[in-house]
């Protein structure tokens, strides 16, 4: 199994970290959410290096990159990705977006579709969140606002994650860590997210004007969705509509398909890597992203 090496550089003039999982083959760029790390890929990429060249960043304002107060607006966002592939010498690269990761892989794609020769979209990169009937910026930055964890310390934030059970009951230690990456220590040794909240409404508000469903037909590359689903739908499904927006995607992209993940919740990555890993490998194997 590939080991994970950390690494710092500057991109455009400021500071990013990233995780390096090395590898042959074909470059595959792993992209985080909102408020999520690129630990989020824990799991999944040492699965995936064994057969690809694999890479995670953390986009600005997350993690260890640089925390600045500007620059959240996707064209920005969408330099320092390309920023950062051409730091790693690729050519072509797939691009792997969980949730707003996803979205800044749409917009990549679209902005620069001579750079990528695919995209993958786990649960992401489908919705349109000023399309939601009756919504308003103002409930959208209400109620996507990051939780509130004055006073939490990182123990127990960790028994917050484990009693939950949402990762299964044998989950890994990682996923545990991975949710603590969110997080920095202060120095009161209480934890405070590594987005700031102002950063994380100011990516809300470029989501409002992220229109994905006019980007949709003018993609070139195969797009492969990845959205997760549960026997019960869970509120952000059904706050969305997650099927009618995924039936949405396929009528209006040139070349796609859709493979569901089910039994899986938002953060499959952590939850079900295996899953990931292996659906992902199954269609760069198979030469779905083959021009």
């Amino acid at each position: 199994m590939n080991h994970s090496q950390d690494h710092h550089t500057t991109l455009r003039g400021l500071p990013f970290h990233y995780r390096d999982w090395g590898g042959d083959g074909r470059p595959v760029l792993l992209l985080h959410g909102l408020a999520s790390t690129c630990h989020i890929w824990d799991l999944v990429a040492p699965l995936l290096a064994a057969d690809f060249r694999i890479a995670a960043l953390d986009q600005r304002g997350h993690g260890q990159s640089a925390q600045v107060d500007e620059g959240y607006d996707f064209a920005t966002v969408l330099g320092d990705a390309a920023a950062f592939i051409h730091h790693l010498g690729w050519q072509r690269p797939i691009i792997v977006g969980h949730s707003w990761g996803a979205d800044v892989a749409l917009e990549f794609a679209a902005a620069h579709p001579q750079v990528v020769s695919g995209l993958i979209f786990v649960d992401g990169g489908t919705i349109d969140i000023s399309n939601r009937p009756g919504w308003t910026l103002e409930q959208a930055r209400e109620e996507m606002a990051p939780p509130i964890f004055t006073g939490f310390t990182p123990q127990m934030m960790r028994e917050r994650v484990e009693s939950s059970g949402r990762f299964g009951p044998n989950a890994p230690p990682e996923t545990t860590e991975a949710v603590l990456a969110n997080f920095r220590v202060l120095e009161d040794g209480t934890i405070q997210s590594n987005l700031r909240r102002e950063n994380h409404l100011r990516i809300i508000d470029a989501l409002w004007e992220h229109k994905p469903f006019g980007l949709f037909p003018t993609l070139r590359c195969p797009v492969l969705m990845l959205p997760a689903r549960q026997a019960v739908p869970d509120a952000m499904a059904r706050r969305f509509r997650r099927e009618e927006s995924i039936a949405k995607a396929e009528s209006l992209l040139l070349r796609s398909k859709t493979v569901w993940l089910e039994d899986s919740i938002h953060d499959v990555p952590l939850q079900r890597p295996t899953l990931v890993a292996d659906t992902i490998r199954e269609h760069i194997i198979a030469g779905f992203f083959d021009d």
